[in-house]
């Protein structure tokens, strides 16, 4: 079985993209036409996925905008179909863990039911709270590390008795001893962009998926010179798929992956080849 990171680095070969498109479907900003279905929700990211699929490496649906409508089985379906249709792999982000048993249930409702690739991962239980996760070894594990929301700081800014942030402690530990199988990743916002460059020292070439890229306000050229020296994952959600309201929403939504694919790999370009952007 191919595993996660392999296909992240398929997908990027494939598609020349360090793009994924998050996919959170809110009735009251979706297309008119669709709001009211009762398959809408599913009929709006398929539309997505069709037209943004060869442009992107991952898809992000965040199971709350699921869940908040009773559409766990619209979400399966999503799912479903990406993995039928393309050769994109799928981040569910659900932010999951608890005491290890717990965990466990977590881990079967990602892998087992859902069929996901990667799971978002809160890491602030411990080392017992992940490990149910960990291992399932072909799946990503995506801990988070320095979220991209502006209240982050209050938690994961706090220095420790021994001179280290929280982020940089969880970032430490995901590199090292929680990585026994390889698969661990670390969220790491756009909007953050000094965080995000500490981050990177510590980890290495470890793969970052990056946040807050589009609605966030996250800055490309400057998220790409903090990540530089490994992998990355960049997740533009509502600005892609907000992009148009009626019913060339899809077509929209194709423009603004494009034009957002593109200024990522301008950055890239830019960076690597010491050019100002």
């Amino acid at each position: 079985m191919v595993d996660f990171l392999d296909q992240i680095a398929a997908a990027e070969k494939q598609n020349k993209s360090f793009l994924c498109v998050g996919l959170d479907p809110d009735p009251g900003r979706m297309p008119e036409h669709l709001a009211q279905e009762p398959d809408g929700i599913f009929r709006f990211c398929k539309g997505i996925v069709d037209a943004t699929h060869d442009l992107v490496l991952a898809f992000k649906p965040q199971i709350a905008y699921f869940a908040a409508q009773g559409a766990e089985e619209q979400l399966r379906r999503v799912i479903e179909y990406i993995h039928a249709n393309t050769d994109i792999p799928v981040i569910l982000d659900a932010k999951r863990a608890d005491i290890s048993s717990t965990s466990k249930m977590y881990a079967e409702e990602a892998f087992d039911v859902y069929g996901a690739d990667a799971l978002t991962v809160n890491p602030y239980f411990g080392m017992d709270s992940i490990q149910p996760f960990l291992d399932y070894k072909d799946k990503g594990i995506i801990i988070l590390c320095r979220t991209s929301n502006p209240g982050s700081a209050e938690i994961q800014n706090i220095v420790s008795q021994d001179g280290e942030t929280v982020y940089e402690v969880v970032a430490r530990k995901s590199a090292g001893e929680w990585n026994m199988h390889g698969n661990i990743l670390l969220v790491a916002g756009a909007t953050h962009p000094d965080e995000l460059r500490r981050i990177r020292e510590i980890v290495g070439g470890m793969t970052l998926l990056i946040p807050g890229v589009g609605a966030q306000g996250g800055d490309i050229p400057a998220l790409i010179g903090s990540a530089r020296g490994g992998g990355v994952i960049i997740n533009s959600s509502r600005a892609v798929i907000y992009a148009g309201s009626g019913t060339d929403y899809a077509d929209a939504a194709r423009a603004a992956a494009r034009e957002t694919r593109d200024a990522i790999n301008d950055a890239v370009y830019a960076i690597c080849n010491d050019i100002r952007v």
